[in-house]
C-alpha cells in the first residue's frame, strides 16, 4: 500500500522511511526500506536499476525526473537522472528509444548547447557492464565543469 501511495505522490520519502522503520519485524520491511532509500519514483524500472547501480558504486544520489530549461526559461526536457552541480544528465535508453530517436537527438542537441553534459546507457550497459557505467559517471563527476556550464 505504501509504495503505491508513494508512486502516486500521496506521500514522500521521509514519511515512507518513517513508515518502514515503524514496521520492524514484519514481512517485506527490507523491501520497503530499499524503496524508501531509492527516493523519488523513476519513469521506468530500468531507470531505478541504473540509479541503484550508481548508489551501489558509491556515487552521490542523482536527482530524478528533473525539468531542464534553456536560458529563456523554456523547458527543453526532463532528465532521467541529474547531477545539478555538474550539469550532468544521465539518460536510460530503453527499447522505445528507437521510436523517439529523432526527438531525443534534438533534445540532446539543445541540452548540450545550454552547457549540459549527457551520458546515455542501455540495458546491456546496466546488466553486463555496471563497472563501466559507474566509471563513466564517476569520471564526469570528477571532471571540471565545461566552460559553458561554469558560466551558468
Amino acid at each position: 500500500m505504501a509504495p503505491a501511495r508513494y508512486l502516486k505522490r500521496l506521500t514522500d520519502r521521509d514519511k515512507l522511511r518513517a513508515y518502514a522503520e515503524s514496521l520492524t519485524g514484519r514481512r517485506n520491511v527490507r523491501t520497503l526500506r530499499v524503496l524508501a532509500e531509492l527516493g523519488e519514483p523513476a519513469q521506468s524500472p530500468m531507470e531505478t536499476r541504473l540509479r541503484w547501480l550508481l548508489r551501489e558504486a558509491g556515487l552521490p544520489r542523482p536527482l530524478v525526473q528533473v525539468e531542464l530549461y534553456d536560458d529563456l526559461g523554456d523547458l527543453i526536457g526532463i532528465a532521467d537522472l541529474y547531477y545539478p552541480k555538474h550539469r550532468l544528465v544521465i539518460e536510460y535508453d530503453g527499447a522505445n528509444h528507437r521510436d523517439r530517436l529523432v526527438s531525443d537527438d534534438r533534445r540532446q542537441n539543445l541540452l548540450m548547447r545550454q552547457g549540459y553534459r549527457i551520458l546515455r546507457f542501455t540495458a546491456p550497459d546496466v546488466f553486463e557492464r555496471p563497472d563501466f557505467v559507474a566509471n563513466q559517471v564517476r569520471g564526469e563527476l570528477a571532471a571540471p565543469p565545461s566552460r559553458e556550464a561554469a558560466g551558468r
